[in-house]
């Protein structure tokens, strides 16, 4: 449901009525609650779009650079300072929180580490025994049973305390903070930079303009009470 035309349709009706009938109180009354929506619905679409002879209209493609800065600015200035990256480190109670590497484990291709160990039995004393029961052939079934043993217990490390003390303390050095904020901030701009004024426009337009059409109806609403004040005033 749109809304402003909807406002705009009735009050140009009541308008009208009021005109045909000759009802001065009616008109007026539709005659200002029509100027009010427009005037409104008017002013939401120069947020959006050039009108010719305007000044000001059109204003955020307009603003199209200082818009992706302020973004920008947003960004890292109210969600990723050192502070935030810090506390985000931490839980609710200041400890060291838990960080679950187990979804990257488990994505982890461990077969170059099978590869190695068998390398390593290959060039080891055990290598001549190795090749009198079929080479490194016959250890290949041990393949997989290897890789499942390896993530479990990659797992387990990972999910130690001492672990994510360690990993906390590492990633809380100014360095490593001040380099995340890095390239967090170049993932950022890159982003933006695949914005064009358009897409900003539509994605804002598609933010706010369903409230927005609040304003033309309300608009409307107190154009008409001040069109009501005017013609009982007249009256007297």
């Amino acid at each position: 449901m749109n809304k402003s035309l909807i406002t705009n349709l009735i009050a140009l009706a009541v308008t009208l009525g009021g005109y045909v009938s000759e009802q001065h109180i009616i008109f007026t009354f539709g005659l200002f609650a029509l100027s009010g929506a427009i005037t409104n619905w008017l002013a939401v679409h120069m947020l959006f779009e050039k009108v010719p002879l305007l000044y000001g209209s059109g204003v955020i493609p307009a603003r199209f650079e200082e818009f992706k800065i302020a973004i920008r600015q947003l960004m890292m200035e109210q969600f990723f300072t050192e502070q935030n990256i810090d506390r985000f480190l931490s839980d609710s109670s200041g400890k060291a929180s838990t960080i679950d590497l187990s979804p990257i484990i488990d994505k982890v291709d461990l077969t170059p580490a099978f590869n190695s160990l068998v390398e390593v039995i290959e060039q080891s004393s055990f290598g001549p025994m190795l090749v009198m029961v079929g080479g490194s052939e016959a250890i290949q079934p041990m393949k997989e049973p290897f890789i499942e043993k390896m993530k479990l217990s990659m797992q387990e490390i990972t999910q130690s305390e001492q672990f994510n003390t360690l990993l906390r303390e590492e990633l809380e050095q100014p360095d490593i903070i001040s380099g995340m904020r890095d390239k967090v901030s170049d993932i950022i701009e890159k982003r933006l930079n695949e914005l064009t004024p358009q897409l900003v426009k539509e994605i804002v337009q598609k933010m706010i303009k369903k409230h927005l059409g609040w304003l033309v109806v309300w608009g409307g609403i107190f154009g008409g009470v001040i069109g009501l004040v005017a013609a009982f005033t007249n009256n007297f």
